[in-house]
């Protein structure tokens, strides 16, 4: 069970014909897919929730203390994706460090967040573009609205069609997916500049005033629904103060979910001992400033007590008489959602690839497309299953599985860091994580903190797919692994 996968193994891997994957990302296809997935529907709603109800202008310091947590994580990423540069992630690290039976529980892990992350993302798409279809008079039927709209069956075949779309885009190569979401990138972040360079007009000095508001206690809660930290602990969170601050970055924390997508494509970059540092921290220095740059401008044109909670900052734009800029918003966050959603997609099936290339799963999804040189068969399985969990599944409630999801594979990466350092110290390394063992270990701390506050349910539910995935470990993959069959 704790049989570790050597890091020459898991390269001489990928250099078998049939599961070899084509290298053909550099530095800037990797900082664009991470720019692409980062920046979704949470630089436009949740920057602007968070003012009002936790953190008020403070909420740019909130992006900045989440931004550090990831920051620790993403070094952490950095030295094992340029070591170790495989399809699979956390999972492949996991392999060479930790050993088969926790690189199964984290690839495990990583399938239900990437999984349940495309489905989400795919039916907030959906949203906005029947929003956008509502400016110009188009209404779609409520049956083929979704769950969410329809008062009984309901199909949302906008969500449906938009995995399957990306799923051939994927399945055709992924430079053809760098160039897609290049494209898609650059309207984005240049609706998100737009919105950031008009807002500096209308920002008014007292609006920051006060830029920390006084603490307020949370609404006594229990039950599901309650943080495990309190349950736990008995600490009580804050909302506003020097804690609210703390206890917003928790929850901002949902808009940089992703960045980690960008170590699954190692394996297809062609230097990735110095590009996937590059484009792992890059893309998430790049997004830290953005967010905290929106922060700024929404919370300075509008009093945080008097902002929106659904669309904030469109609202705050109609407040001060422009409309024209909320409908540019809600432009931005569809055509964002777009790449949100084929970049998650895109880590799933590298993931389930990995797995299946070890043995872990079967090895019939582990044969590339002998033209494109992808792995096709997990790519239409997963593309087609997904789709289908858009179209009929009202998922809001398993959102947070995504996060968590995250926020446990930040700590086996740091782990594996140290594991790592420890037994193959000459291992050569291209990047190296600076003031080891500190850094890994602070990266763990703040991955369990935000970890404990996440609601009881949300533990629960992880806890279950977790006890699941052990069960079919033992099942099927201790015994099929090609590691048990080559008898090491």
């Amino acid at each position: 069970m704790f049989r570790t996968k050597s890091v020459e193994q898991s390269i001489r891997d990928t250099e078998e014909p049939e599961h070899g994957l084509r290298k053909s990302l550099s530095a800037l296809d990797l900082t664009v897919f991470g720019v692409g997935v980062i920046i979704g529907t949470g630089i436009f709603v949740l920057t602007g929730q968070v003012a009002k109800e936790t953190a008020g202008p403070a909420t740019a310091l909130a992006f900045v203390a989440a931004g550090v947590v990831c920051a620790l994580a993403a070094l952490c990423y950095a030295e094992f994706a340029s070591t170790v540069p495989v399809a699979g992630s956390a999972y492949t690290f996991a392999y060479a460090s930790l050993g088969e039976l926790v690189a199964w529980i984290i690839g495990w892990d990583l399938v239900l967040e990437f999984a349940l992350g495309t489905a989400v993302v795919a039916v907030g798409w959906s949203g906005y573009v029947r929003s956008l279809m509502d400016n110009v008079d188009w209404t779609m039927p409520e049956v083929l609205s979704g769950p969410d709209v329809a008062e009984g069956f309901g199909f949302d075949i906008l969500a449906f069609a938009l995995v399957l779309v990306l799923t051939v885009i994927l399945v055709v190569g992924m430079k053809l997916s760098a160039r897609v979401t290049s494209v898609v990138v650059a309207i984005k972040v240049g609706v998100v500049l737009m919105v950031i360079i008009a807002g500096l007009f209308f920002i008014k000095a007292e609006n920051y005033k006060p830029f920390i508001p006084p603490a307020e206690k949370q609404e006594a809660g229990g039950g599901w629904d309650a943080p495990l930290v309190q349950l736990m602990f008995g600490y009580e969170p804050t909302n506003f103060g020097v804690m609210g601050i703390f206890t917003a970055a928790s929850i901002v924390f949902f808009a940089f979910i992703g960045f980690d997508v960008v170590a699954t494509a190692a394996e297809e970059t062609k230097l990735p001992q110095r590009d996937m540092p590059r484009g792992i921290l890059g893309s998430l220095l790049i997004c830290t400033v953005l967010y905290v740059a929106v922060s700024l401008v929404v919370t300075g044109m509008q009093h945080y007590s008097e902002l929106s909670i659904s669309a904030p900052l469109a609202d705050a734009f109609k407040a001060t008489g422009h409309p024209f800029y909320a409908g540019l918003i809600s432009f931005g966050a569809a055509v964002g959602l777009t790449t949100v959603c084929m970049i998650l997609l895109l880590g799933q099936t590298r993931v389930f690839f990995a797995m299946s290339r070890d043995g872990l799963l079967p090895r019939f999804f582990s044969k590339t497309h002998p033209r494109f040189r992808t792995p096709y068969r997990p790519t239409i399985l997963l593309g087609v299953v997904i789709a289908i969990i858009a179209g009929f599944t009202s998922i809001e409630e398993l959102a947070t599985l995504v996060n968590i999801g995250t926020l446990f594979a930040f700590v086996v990466v740091a782990l594996g860091v140290l594991v790592l350092r420890r037994t193959q110290p000459d291992l050569p390394r291209a990047f190296r994580t600076p003031l080891v063992p500190l850094l890994p270990i602070l990266s763990v701390a703040a991955s369990v903190w935000l970890m404990l506050n996440l609601p009881v349910e949300t533990w629960a539910r992880f806890g279950g797919w977790m006890v699941l995935g052990v069960i079919v470990y033992f099942v099927y993959g201790r015994s099929h692994s090609r590691m048990a069959k080559e008898g090491r």
